[in-house]
């Protein structure tokens, strides 16, 4: 089993980085580089949660063999005979090698490419190509400069500080800095910033998972969320489509203006392949290909104005596109939580949906998961296993908490992390060792990245699942996976007392922390900020467990779900009547679909019949005739056709109103249907 984990679990660790990765991005219309880079930051972060815990178990055996080896038996005794055997030293040293044992020499060179490629990306590659996938160039090298340009402060800011430091290490005399040295403060530096922004989303989120679980077995609870999200996004969904309507006024001016002869309208047609198809069509018809532009002496845009209205029509196209499948999916989501809370006063024990899944369900899963058993899981058992969750999480939050405050305390050991893996150690489980580990770590990484995953910042930032993740945001996670991970591992081996600089023991080190370097060139750093920063932690839980942010937010005009709150049971009111509403509209088109169908089945029949009849007695000459004239008229009057027909079509479709007047609604509107439809079978009987 040597080096068996380690090859297993970057093969698993890779196929999970896929698969969020697909949840998030879009494989067929995002570009492969993104997707690339994307993937290739978060698999590295999740690498390094996922082995530290064998290379901690493989240190803690290369501890032990050590002890071993250096342990002797006393001057002048004989080692021959019976005292040899009755006295060996692995009964002092019970050493034996783990399961997951790895190799000497593989760990060390596997942190170092697995490190340096993650900082490769987060601080040079993935700000590179955030800016070349937002830019509105028309060509690669277009887009290379654009985002060259936005990045040369970015760069200049770094290389600026990293010369001054050069330079007053030069000039100094008493300071002579080897490149190990320099290497060592380039990480402690990157490092420092990720721990400051690490310990602020661990504050947040040691507190909000629980809590989001204790609040989820609350009754309605989900619900009244679900319409208070109803309000908000149906806000930003008609601001979506606001912004693309005068987005695409301006493309549709562009496009009259520069015609086909243009030397810029290569670029107006890549901008027009961005538009929605129906826009596409309607800019079509009214483009004349036989005016040339230079025949009026009209003002014609730049090529910088079309780059920045290229890059307007991305976003405008992206973010409509998101808000409209958002908007499908909660609608879906507030129609399941409704069917729930109808269900929970059911006496038959079976789960009845208001209306059926569109897309088929697995036979496998309809077999286990039927209407009885959905019913006992949705009505009785998820409160009561989120309540249980809540709590098991509260507890790790809190041994989180006390262990982030008291690490640095090696006599007592007062970190519980610490207590339990120096218990392991001296029986020397490696399996409770590296469960113990991982459990702890990915507790850890847990509520940072989902933090990540729930924060998000205005337009610019935000990771929306069902592939309406845009580029940026994907590329903006993976730097801040990347930037975040390292610091969390120290920060985990400091909490077990694994990392030397905490437990000021001179024992092995790990090798990954081997590879950070000594931190005794930075000393404030390495006893001061990494040592009481983490404390911080106290308050920050605090200032989350009484929603102190979600107030302030609340104050600053930005609507959050709030209990006590009267704009929130406004929200929850608005949206309420906005699901209510669509679930009418889709009441009434299962009726009309379920019409046309009984209408077709009871009466298609017979009207094929009396039509192919019809057809049988028309003379060729009239039919040919009819023929003659109606391709005539077809390729004389197609345009006009086409859209009276496409009209006529959309006034059938659209039959029922968009909206309702409460006072004209019937009690029964079955009723009312069936008596119309019984009126119209009778006059056409």
């Amino acid at each position: 089993m040597s080096g068996a984990a380690l090859g297993l679990e970057i093969v698993f660790v890779f196929f999970l980085a896929l698969f969020l990765l697909h949840r998030y991005g879009d494989f067929k219309k995002q570009h492969r580089l993104v997707i690339v880079g994307t993937l290739l930051a978060w698999y590295l972060c999740f690498l390094i949660v996922f082995i530290l815990p064998l290379d901690v178990s493989t240190t803690i055996y290369n501890r032990c063999k050590h002890a071993a080896a250096n342990s002797s038996p006393p001057e002048g005794s004989n080692m021959t005979g019976l005292y040899a055997t009755a006295t060996p030293v692995p009964s002092q040293h019970p050493c034996f090698k783990p399961w997951s044992y790895i190799p000497d020499g593989i760990m060390p060179i596997f942190w170092r490419v697995v490190y340096w490629t993650s900082q490769f990306l987060t601080w040079i590659l993935l700000p590179f190509m955030q800016s070349y996938a937002r830019s509105g160039g028309f060509s690669i090298t277009g887009k290379i400069k654009t985002a060259l340009i936005e990045n040369a402060i970015y760069y200049g800011t770094y290389l600026l500080i990293f010369g001054a430091f050069l330079i007053y290490v030069a000039v100094n005399p008493h300071l002579h800095l080897e490149w190990n040295q320099l290497q060592t403060i380039g990480i402690a530096a990157a490092n420092t910033w990720g721990l400051f922004l690490l310990v602020l989303l661990l504050g947040y989120g040691l507190v909000e998972i629980p809590r989001s679980y204790w609040n989820g077995a609350k009754r309605g609870y989900l619900l009244m969320k679900t319409y208070f999200k109803a309000a908000k996004l149906m806000t930003e969904k008609a601001d979506a489509e606001e912004t693309l309507e005068d987005v695409m006024e301006e493309v549709r001016k562009v496009n009259e203006s520069i015609k086909y002869n243009h030397p810029l309208r290569k670029c107006v047609d890549t901008i027009l392949k961005k538009c929605p198809i129906e826009y596409q069509e309607k800019m079509g018809r009214n483009m004349d290909d036989y005016e040339d532009f230079d025949e009026k002496h009209n003002t014609y845009p730049s090529e910088k104005s079309l780059v920045k209205l290229h890059k307007q029509v991305i976003y405008s196209v992206q973010r409509h596109r998101r808000t409209q499948v958002q908007w499908q999916i909660l609608l879906e989501q507030a129609f399941y939580l409704e069917d729930v809370a109808k269900n929970e006063t059911s006496a038959t024990c079976q789960f009845v949906h208001t209306f059926q899944s569109p897309e088929p369900e697995n036979r496998f899963i309809q077999y286990f998961y039927n209407p009885t058993v959905e019913w006992y899981w949705e009505c009785l058992l998820r409160p009561w296993f989120y309540r249980v969750l809540a709590v098991v999480l509260s507890i790790f939050s809190v041994i989180v908490v006390w262990s982030e405050c008291t690490f640095f305390s090696t006599r007592p050991v007062l970190s519980l992390f610490a207590v339990f893996i120096q218990l392991a150690e001296k029986t020397y489980n490696y399996i409770y060792i590296e469960i113990a580990c991982f459990l702890s770590i990915f507790f850890l990484s847990i509520c940072v990245y989902s933090t990540v995953f729930r924060i998000r910042v205005f337009n610019y930032y935000y990771l929306a699942s069902h592939h309406q993740t845009d580029a940026y945001s994907l590329l903006f996670s993976g730097m801040l996976f990347c930037r975040l991970t390292p610091p969390l591992c120290l920060n985990f081996l400091g909490l077990t007392h694994m990392d030397s600089s905490i437990s000021h023991q001179n024992t092995q080190p790990t090798a990954y922390t081997s590879i950070m370097g000594s931190m005794k060139v930075l000393s404030f750093i390495a006893d001061g900020f990494y040592i009481y920063y983490p404390m911080l932690v106290v308050i920050l839980c605090i200032a989350t467990y009484f929603s102190l942010g979600t107030r302030c937010l609340n104050l600053l005009g930005f609507q959050q779900f709030m209990g006590d709150n009267d704009m929130t049971s406004d929200l929850v009111d608005e949206g309420k009547e906005l699901i209510r509403r669509e679930k009418r509209k889709r009441q009434r088109q299962e009726e009309g679909e379920n019409r046309r169908r009984e209408w077709k089945e009871r009466y298609g029949h017979s009207r094929e019949d009396s039509t192919r009849n019809r057809n049988v007695h028309i003379d060729p000459k009239e039919s040919n005739f009819s023929e003659m004239s109606t391709n005539r008229s077809t390729s004389k009057y197609t345009r006009a056709n086409n859209r009276t027909e496409r009209d006529r079509i959309e006034l059938l479709q659209d039959a029922e109103p968009l909206d309702f007047n409460a006072e004209t609604f019937t009690e029964d509107p079955l009723e009312s249907e069936s008596g119309r439809f019984y009126h119209e079978t009778q006059m056409l009987l």
